[in-house]
């Protein structure tokens, strides 16, 4: 009996192509890897410590990351190391494989940049739902100083089905609160420049990305302007050479158009 239906199944198997599960047990990993098989067909690498899992990522750059989260390993440390780092999938889902269901942990999961989080033991079915998620319902991605990872906002562990109590639950930011979130996020990272200069630089240069979209719909064109001069001369910098007096000058050009905002990221 399929464990989904077609469109599901399409929708994971474009996303499941190449997968690394980084597991201490290699009968875990093992029995992780049979499941996926199941679902679809797949390339799979299995790593038992968090140094073999950064080199197997950077080697193959898979499309989608299984961490067990124990004594073992420190499922936590080890997204945040991947979020953080200069691979070419750090941005790939990350779901938490873990026994230790307790809110602490699901919390410490979502705060690293986890996208989905699974309690063991599980059935192909919870993986399914898991993978679903990921493949069907994609978050916006925040790169900030605090945080980097998918939009928190729209994190679920899929183990609560009960009614959804946020006063406001929707999948699209609106324009108005995109802008906001890049404000904030962008004051915080000239904060950041001398402690750390290379997040900073990508928290920078991300957030103006996100200002010249989110404005072209309002035909703000100062500020969109600003935006892209800004990022323009950050595409030129390096986290070496970064400085915040070399910032300041031109960010400051952007954030005039929101004296009021001055919450921290």
């Amino acid at each position: 009996m399929p464990v989904a239906d077609a469109r599901t199944q399409r929708s994971i198997g474009a996303l499941m192509e190449r997968a690394l599960i980084a597991d201490p047990s290699q009968a875990g990993a093992k029995l992780v890897a049979g499941l996926l098989r199941n679902v679809c067909p797949c390339q799979i690498w299995a790593g038992q410590d968090a140094a073999r899992v950064m080199e197997l990522a950077q080697l193959t750059e898979p499309h989608v990351i299984f961490i067990d989260h124990g004594m073992a390993i420190d499922g936590i440390a080890l997204t945040r190391q991947i979020r953080r780092s200069d691979l070419g999938c750090r941005k790939a889902p990350v779901i938490m494989l873990s026994g230790l269901a307790t809110a602490a942990a699901i919390l410490g999961a979502r705060d690293a940049g986890v996208h989905e989080f699974l309690r063991k033991p599980f059935t192909i079915r919870d993986l399914v739902r898991r993978l679903s998620a990921v493949a069907e319902r994609p978050r916006d991605w925040v790169e900030a100083i605090g945080y980097v990872g998918p939009d928190r906002r729209r994190f679920n562990s899929g183990d609560y089905a009960g009614p959804l109590k946020r006063r406001v639950d929707y999948a699209v930011t609106p324009d108005e609160a995109r802008v906001e979130q890049a404000l904030r996020i962008m004051r915080a990272a000239l904060l950041a420049i001398e402690a750390d200069p290379r997040q900073a630089l990508r928290a920078l240069i991300a957030q103006t990305d996100e200002l010249a979209t989110s404005v072209r719909a309002r035909s703000d064109m100062p500020f969109r302007a600003a935006a892209v001069s800004l990022n323009q001369g950050l595409q030129a910098m390096r986290p070496g050479t970064l400085t915040r007096a070399a910032v300041e000058p031109l960010a400051n050009r952007i954030l005039a158009f929101h004296p009021q905002d001055s919450a921290a990221a």
